[in-house]
């Protein structure tokens, strides 16, 4: 589908030194300061279309019709070889002058709320409310009006830009759709990616490692009462969700861990069957991570043990006793995601022209580590980043979710900026 935008060999060397010799001249160029005069003009349609875009529900592993939504919109902007791959991701294609640098410039399409959730958008003010309005609406808006900003000006680009809405960044997605880009549509092509995720005006070129993990207790079930003395998957989950919350973790480097969700058994007066967690361990640290992810499999091993050992001595019932000499409590631990660490060097070349956006703009730079689309990158050796888009957000991942836009546009025109300084202004005829 790309093949006539790239070379048959990519010299990462090379790309790194044109990025370096961008300087701080593009902000500079009238055509650029016209560009961002416009990003700032057009911040409130931007904020129109992100309360669009909030408004159309993508929940995991459904984000179809805001895929959809957003084709169109790719197409309305004038965008080439726009499609949706077989994993589902949103391309369209701004081809420069060369194939490299190749900038993959990305957004999340999905949410953590699941079908039903009401995301109608309400304004107060400044500020709009509803489920998933921060994350990701605004990175989706914010690289949107980019790409306005590029149309709109007429600008040629040195490098070539691929817009990507990815599928399957939050919860059990586990990158699904970045990890289709990387392993699949455009294997060995990618020369430096960006996600837009996030409020505020931070960036991010450390990776948080996250292992996820669904665990089920399983035995025999029976009656409540008339086989009282069987093992009881759900007790044991409780054994092994009271060791893990007393796993201890560094504050730096920060690691954590939360257990998201619970569930199993079939009524009040029923030993159940089974019973589930889904668990979330996380650290900038591949060995603290390592860590936590051994108290937490040992946590398991224990909670079986002693579920096990308990009933063994305790229960007077001989039903139950020969039921757990037959089928004793086990617990079978399910990995249902992986993200991996990683850290993109402080004066790696593309942080220096995220620096450089920031410098032209007066924002101060400040780089952390965040769990995002840029994981499978920089864990590739691939230069990314992840840029915060502006205005400020409280309750992310919360049904109260909250975006405040007062000077939101800082965050469009620093996204428009840096994706510049990636790919360079292209020489004049």
């Amino acid at each position: 589908m790309y093949a006539r935008f790239f070379r048959p060999a990519l010299v990462f060397a090379a790309v790194s030194a044109t990025l370096s010799a961008q300087g701080s001249s593009i902000a500079s160029q009238p055509k650029v300061r016209d560009a961002l005069a416009f990003l700032q003009r057009v911040e409130p349609e931007t904020l129109d279309e992100q309360a669009r875009i909030c408004e159309i529900p993508a929940p995991p592993f459904a984000e179809k019709n805001r895929a959809e939504y957003y084709r169109r919109r790719f197409v309305e902007l004038g965008l080439k070889d726009v499609r949706i791959d077989s994993e589902g991701n949103v391309h369209g294609v701004r081809p420069g002058r060369s194939a490299t640098p190749l900038l993959v410039f990305s957004a999340h399409l999905d949410t953590v709320f699941p079908a039903g959730v009401d995301t109608k958008v309400k304004r107060i003010g400044t500020v709009l409310k509803a489920p998933g309005i921060a994350d990701d609406s605004r990175g989706l808006a914010v690289l949107l009006a980019v790409v306005r900003g590029l149309q709109e000006s007429k600008l040629a680009t040195a490098g070539t830009v691929i817009f990507v809405a990815t599928v399957g960044e939050e919860g059990l997605g586990d990158l699904r759709g970045v990890r289709h880009l990387f392993e699949k549509e455009l294997k060995g092509k990618i020369t430096h990616f960006i996600s837009l995720d996030g409020t505020g005006l931070g960036s991010a070129n450390g990776a948080v490692g996250s292992n996820r993990y669904r665990v089920t207790f399983s035995a025999a079930g029976g009656h409540s009462y008339g086989q009282f003395g069987l093992v009881n998957p759900i007790h044991a989950l409780g054994r092994a969700m009271e060791k893990i919350a007393r796993i201890e973790v560094p504050e730096n480097p920060k690691t954590t861990f939360n257990i998201g969700v619970i569930g199993g058994g079939t009524s009040v007066n029923s030993i159940a069957r089974t019973a589930t967690l889904e668990i979330d361990l996380r650290s900038v640290s591949a060995d603290e991570l390592a860590k936590i992810d051994a108290s937490f499999h040992a946590a398991v091993a224990a909670a079986v043990k002693e579920e096990n050992e308990f009933w063994a001595t305790r229960t007077r019932n001989p039903v139950a006793r020969v039921a757990n000499s037959r089928t004793p409590l086990t617990a079978a631990i399910e990995s249902v995601g992986r993200r991996p660490t990683g850290r993109v060097a402080d004066d790696a070349p593309i942080l220096q022209a995220v620096r450089r956006a920031d410098a032209a703009l007066g924002i101060l730079t400040k780089m952390d580590a965040s769990s995002t689309d840029s994981n499978i990158p920089i864990s590739l050796g691939i230069p990314a980043a992840t840029l915060r888009s502006g205005g400020d957000s409280t309750g992310n991942h919360a049904l109260d979710e909250q975006f405040e836009s007062t000077d939101s546009h800082r965050g469009t025109q620093r996204a428009f900026l840096a994706l510049l300084e990636i790919v360079g202004l292209a020489p004049s005829p």
